[in-house]
């Protein structure tokens, strides 16, 4: 069994009245990225900071490869911080320098090199995240993505070992979340840096790490692969990702369109990017005007909010199940083609029962139905066309008695 780079031993903090780490055990593994998820004012970043040394424990010990870091000696200290760097939640960049000061800052406090090799690897570092030109701007001058670019410049100067993120996508609208967080994924399979993340970006988070840590009530409840929370049963686990990756809004009401527009564009960016595949399914009620004469409109909406639930307790963590207007429902199931896609619904079609749907019967033989199509998306597919597509390819799926 390989030994952790890095490894929390029992933990204890304490702020006051107020503990917020109550016996952490924790091990991150060398050139992983390791995230930590849990509620907000949880103490991830306090753990974060033990792990670089900005805090010290009121008890247990902190190991890197196997040695306390209670026992190391000064000097022995001094070599282990040099080999870390930490990109902390707003970015922490100076805004009386510019750019290329920023990005040099650490190799000038740190290095003694002459001017001109600082500024060829501070290009180079640039370079690679595409911001080159301006580095005589100051951080007031750019956007939010690109003053997160310029920050994991900073981090990545000095060539670290281990880089620590707090946070890294706050304040970022979907899309460069997502960007924010390839680039991360992009560049530790460049560099070979060991990552400790925390963040709330669920599911995407799932799609870089290596392994989840999940921290509840100062201790952690989950250590482990993003597969394997997904499958996890524990409550308190599945109440937290579900709750953050599909709040009730999300698959029950029925506008919601940005919802799966937006889904749809961090699948895009996953599918040109790291070349995993996404299919979309849709689900239209057939005889939504029948449901409704024989079942009121409440009743028929019940049907439908109750399928789509059915459906979302089926999926991953990954996947995503949404209301569209008033007899839709839209699923993108990733990294699976149609084929995949279609024995998803397949298997779901054995699963439900009647009686899931509604009660009491609004006529003994009263039955409704709905049709399903099957899309792939390709690198150049718009939400569109892919609804188009899927919608085309609709065919009657299966029959259920209302019971």
């Amino acid at each position: 069994m390989k030994t952790p780079l890095i490894q929390l031993n029992d933990i204890y903090k304490t702020f006051g009245a107020n503990r917020v780490l109550d016996g952490i055990t924790l091990s991150i593994y060398q050139g992983e990225i390791t995230t930590i998820i849990g509620k907000s004012g949880g103490g991830k970043s306090v753990l974060l900071k033990h792990i670089i040394g900005l805090l010290e424990p009121d008890a247990g010990h902190i190991l890197f490869n196997g040695h306390p870091l209670s026992e190391m000696k000064r000097p022995e200290r001094k070599i282990l911080k040099r080999k870390f760097s930490y990109m902390f939640q707003g970015n922490a960049l100076f805004d009386s320098l510019t750019v290329y000061e920023n990005v040099a800052l650490p190799l000038k406090e740190t290095a003694v090199l002459p001017e001109k090799e600082i500024r060829r690897r501070a290009a180079e570092k640039m370079a690679h995240l595409d911001i080159l030109g301006n580095e005589d701007k100051y951080p007031s001058q750019l956007s939010g993505g690109m003053r997160k670019r310029v920050a994991l410049a900073r981090a990545l100067m000095t060539d670290p070992e281990i880089i620590l993120f707090d946070e890294p996508t706050t304040g970022l609208d979907p899309i460069r979340k997502n960007a924010v967080l390839s680039m991360i994924s992009d560049y530790q399979k460049k560099f070979g840096f060991t990552g400790v993340v925390v963040s709330h970006e669920i599911p995407d988070i799932f799609y870089i790490s290596q392994r989840i840590a999940m921290l509840n009530d100062g201790r952690i409840l989950f250590e482990g692969s993003p597969e394997e929370i997904q499958r996890s049963p524990v409550t308190e686990i599945r109440n937290f990702i579900y709750g953050y990756e599909a709040p009730q809004g999300a698959y029950s009401g029925r506008n919601n369109q940005p919802y799966v527009e937006r889904r749809f564009l961090q699948e895009m960016a996953r599918l040109q990017n790291h070349d995993i595949a996404f299919s979309l399914v849709i689900f239209t009620f057939d005889n939504i005007d029948e449901i409704y004469e024989h079942a009121e409109h409440i009743a028929g909406q019940t049907v439908i909010e109750n399928l789509a639930l059915k459906i979302r307790h089926k999926i991953a963590i990954t996947d995503s199940c949404s209301r569209l207007g008033l007899n839709k429902i839209v699923l993108l199931i990733t990294n699976a083609d149609r084929v995949q896609a279609r024995a998803f619904c397949e298997g779901l079609a054995r699963d439900i029962q009647a009686n899931d749907f509604i009660k009491p019967k609004p006529s003994p033989d009263f039955c409704f139905s709905f049709s399903v199509g099957f899309a792939q998306a390709t690198r150049d597919s718009s939400l569109e066309s892919l609804l188009e597509t899927a919608e085309s390819s609709s065919n009657p799926f299966y029959q259920f008695k209302v019971c």
